[in-house]
């Protein structure tokens, strides 16, 4: 069994992707780490669903640092780009950085990220910036797998359902949520 570390931002984008990893012989061990998620309140409840998730399934998950300000002050001077521009590159970087640190930390070698099957973001960029921390942590290797395929969709939305997850409408940070907010007045 291939041992994987999954940096997931939330429980319905975690869901199928574990399922198939349970399925295909790798033992996932969950990496929650999302500063950027905003406010506070929006982070703990995305964690505690995926927390839940990992329960039922029975996966290790660890919970990284909530480290808004530093996320902040990584992405100022981006505030007003647009929702996959350059500040989300610099999100995923800073992200993807850590799930490298801590695959390494824990000897594990292969790393992915659930955002690649979210469908607020580019995978070109997720790619990039997993490519990228993988060269900044020797010994770990990114895994692009594009998440969106093979159905793992259409299982995403069933097992939203069958879970009753909490699903959110915006990626996560201050300015997607203002973005989705100003969408819905129009």
């Amino acid at each position: 069994m291939t041992q994987v570390l999954l940096h997931s931002c939330c429980a319905p984008c975690s869901s199928a992707i574990l399922e198939w990893m349970l399925n295909h012989d790798y033992q996932p061990v969950i990496y929650y780490y999302n500063p950027n998620i905003f406010p506070a309140e929006e982070y703990e409840i995305r964690k505690k669903e995926c927390s839940r998730y990992a329960l039922k399934l029975g996966v290790s998950m660890i919970d990284g640092d909530y480290e808004h300000q530093q996320w902040c002050d990584m992405v100022r001077g981006m505030e007003d780009e647009a929702e996959r521009g350059p500040r989300c590159l610099q999100c995923f970087k800073m992200r993807l950085l850590k799930a490298a640190e801590k695959a390494k930390e824990l000897n594990i070698s292969l790393f992915t990220t659930t955002l690649a099957s979210s469908r607020w973001k580019d995978l070109h960029q997720i790619n990039e910036a997993g490519c990228w921390a993988a060269q900044q942590v020797e010994g770990t290797q990114f895994w692009d797998k594009n998440w969106r395929k093979d159905g793992l969709q259409e299982r995403r939305n069933q097992l939203l359902k069958e879970n009753n997850f909490y699903n959110q409408q915006y990626c996560g940070c201050e300015f997607s949520l203002k973005a989705t907010a100003a969408k819905m007045q129009k």
